[in-house]
């Protein structure tokens, strides 16, 4: 596999996972609802490839694999998870941007008659992206996704653990 090359740079397998395989991991995380269960896989995932990129770390007169918080300082916290919440909200403001006749954001907008059922309610979409905006701690973020200053919320997710 090119990962396990030694032929091929860090910062050329790294181009190559951000560019090529990152993107088909994620196809359409914009419409996603991120549960516990993906996340961890989507963690796994992206941990193996970089663990295979790096290789692992001389420490004490052995051999070890590298943690996930060292990956994750290494890439700067510009994980797989971050970036799907990235484009989510992106998503999200796009929507929010919309004019009501378009098609998009009248399915967003609608609401069914027939009330939810009992028990513990499924997280939906919208709340999963509203729990997103908390964890960024955006003031008045209502009036900021009507203009393109929400750019800056988004690109402020991206490094949020």
């Amino acid at each position: 596999m090119i990962f396990q090359s030694k032929l091929v740079s860090k910062t050329a397998k790294l181009k190559l996972h951000f560019s090529v395989i990152r993107p088909v991991v994620t196809y359409a995380c914009e419409t996603w609802i991120l549960k516990e269960t993906i996340i961890n896989r989507l963690m796994v995932f992206e941990g193996g490839i970089l663990r295979e990129i790096f290789g692992p770390a001389y420490e004490n007169g052995s051999w070890r694999i590298k943690t996930d918080q060292k990956l994750d300082k290494i890439i700067q916290h510009k994980n797989v998870i971050n970036f799907a919440r990235t484009q989510r909200l992106g998503w999200y403001g796009h929507i929010e941007r919309m004019q009501e006749t378009r098609m998009v954001k009248a399915i967003y907008s609608w609401k069914p008659i027939s009330k939810r059922p009992t028990g513990r309610p499924k997280m939906r979409w919208e709340d999963d992206v509203k729990k997103d905006i908390q964890r960024s701690k955006v003031p008045n973020w209502k009036t900021l996704v009507q203009d393109r200053r929400w750019k800056e919320v988004v690109e402020k997710a991206k490094t949020l653990s």
